[in-house]
Formats: structure tokens, sequence, C-alpha cells
């Protein structure tokens, strides 16, 4: 039996990453609840992806919020929900590295990726915790994954960058330059993307290449789907990481930066895949009120009941 043949026999499993520490927010924005009977973004991402046709979640987590984090999930998921958690800590770290004195800043996205390698065997996706990505995406996700006999190509949900927006701060994207063939070409992470009460996209990060964007330009929200084999890149670069940057304290290993790397050095393509939704999320305390208006405009529409497990407990 190939191994992409066995990969395709299973269903995919959806990587939650929930370790983060919501310093803008100010609080646990992971639980904190958003939906008509207290559900939280989570929730319906859980369920869209149930929908979808991922057959496990794995959740991301912090040692010091597993407890809480468990015992809300445990409270709120149905039975019928296969559900797993892995720890994200400071000292887990391939064998020779170690914690540098002062080190308190979590490792970052690509380091949480690489310590849930152990815990997947199949292809997978990775989401965070605090965005809202709708049904389409993750079904669009599934597709892929499903449909992609590849195992070096992977995916990536490409939104529009007027979709990603907060009204109440900047935010960080990764800007996607795609191939004409579909492809990513690099993907571009700035920092300090706002919207202009004129409604102009600017980049006010000093270091920027260019400082306006077009609303329609292409942006990753961490919705990417692999292949399970894509670990080992992930070790190869944590480990270069560490080598070169290990000792600063404020330095994270990101997501993308795994993705950019692979795709320069010709080890993996990345399909983009443009999804119409619209994404919304918390960075701010304020964004909470938008993304509850949000919620319930698609329960009013019946996009989701106004409980949402009442028919899957």
């Amino acid at each position: 039996m190939t191994p992409n043949f066995y990969y395709m026999q299973k269903r995919p499993t959806l990587l939650v990453l929930a370790a983060g520490m919501a310093s803008r927010y100010g609080s646990l924005k992971q639980l904190d609840g958003f939906g008509p009977n207290g559900e939280t973004i989570i929730d319906y991402a859980i369920h869209d992806a149930v929908k979808a046709g991922f057959g496990k979640i794995l959740f991301v987590i912090r040692q010091s919020i597993a407890e809480e984090f468990k015992a809300v999930m445990r409270h709120r998921l149905p039975d019928h929900v296969p559900v797993e958690y892995v720890t994200q800590e400071l000292d887990m770290l391939p064998t020779g590295y170690g914690v540098p004195e002062g080190r308190e800043k979590p490792w970052g996205t690509g380091h949480a990726v690489w310590v849930a390698s152990s815990h997947i065997h199949e292809p997978f996706a990775v989401i965070n915790a605090d965005d809202f990505y709708g049904y389409e995406s993750l079904s669009m996700t599934v597709a892929f994954l499903n449909n992609s006999t590849d195992c070096q190509e992977h995916g990536l949900i490409g939104f529009q960058l007027a979709n990603t927006l907060s009204e109440h701060g900047s935010v960080s994207r990764g800007i996607c330059t795609v191939a004409p063939d579909g492809s990513l070409a690099s993907l571009t992470e700035l920092t300090k993307i706002v919207r202009t009460d004129s409604g102009e996209i600017l980049v006010q990060d000093e270091d920027a290449s260019h400082k306006q964007l077009q609303g329609n330009a292409m942006v990753s929200m961490n919705l990417m789907a692999f292949k399970p084999g894509v670990f080992s890149y992930f070790e190869k670069y944590l480990k270069e990481f560490l080598h070169e940057k290990g000792r600063d304290l404020k330095a994270e290993f990101y997501l993308p930066e795994v993705v950019n790397k692979m795709i320069t050095a010709g080890e993996a393509r990345v399909r983009v895949i443009p999804t119409p939704e619209k994404w919304f999320g918390v960075t701010y305390p304020a964004d909470k009120s938008t993304a509850m208006q949000r919620i319930n405009s698609l329960v009013e529409a019946k996009v989701y009941p106004e409980n949402l497990w009442e028919t899957s407990q």
C-alpha cells in the first residue's frame, strides 16, 4: 500500500492552535463566549470542521490553562467529537537545545505545529483558536486533502485582505504572492495593517517595502492544509531557527516562515485556494461586540442553530 493511498483513506485532523497568550485582548479569549448560549469561536470552528469531514480535533494548549480548557471543552462539545490535547511549553525543544535564561515568550505557531507532530499521522489542517473561518473554508480544506495525492503538495486557504481587518486596531497578515498556476510563490508577514477612515489599507510597519495594499490582496490567516511528511521540515527549520535566533528572547518561529523556506528550497508546493468567506476574530477587547453581532447575524440567517450543539448531543 503506497503512502498516498494510505493517507487518502484516513479522515484529516484539525489542529487548533490555542496556546496563545492573548496579550492584546487581556483575557483568555479562547474560552470567551460569543454565541447566543455562550458558544466560543472554537465551538463554531469545530461544528464546521465536523460537518466538513474532519475526523479528529487536536488542540495545542499551555499546561497553565489545560485544566480549565479541557473542562470547558468537555462540558460543551458532544461526545461523538474525537478530541485530543497536546501542550506547548518552552522546554519542548529538539534534543540539544535549551531555553535561554529570561525567555518567557512562547516560541510561536511553527513550534506549536512541531510539538503536535507525534499526535498526527494523517493529512491535517491548522487553524487559530480565535479566528472564525466559516464552513466553506473548512470544506474546501477537506476537499483539497481528500483529492490531492502528491505528498509534497500542501494547501493554503486564501482570504481577501479587505475581509480580514479589525475596526479597532492594526493587524498582522501574511500577504500571498500567487504564481500564474495558482501556487504560492511567497508569503510575506506584514505587521500594523490598518484601514483608514478614507478606506485605504495602509501598512504602518517601518520595515515594509510597500505602504499601501489592495483590498483584494490574498492573505493567509493560518488556515493551511498539510500532508504528514511536512513535519520533517518543521523540525529542520526549527533547529535552524534555534541555532540562529534561539538566544533572542523575543524571536518567534512562525508557521509562514516554514512554508516560505520549503517553497524557496523547492521542498514543497503550496496551492492557494481562495475562499469567499469573511473572516472575523478577536484581537482587541473592542472586537468582541463585532464578533457577537456577526455570529448573531449568522444565527438569524439559519447558518447555525441558536443552540449550536442542540442536534448533536
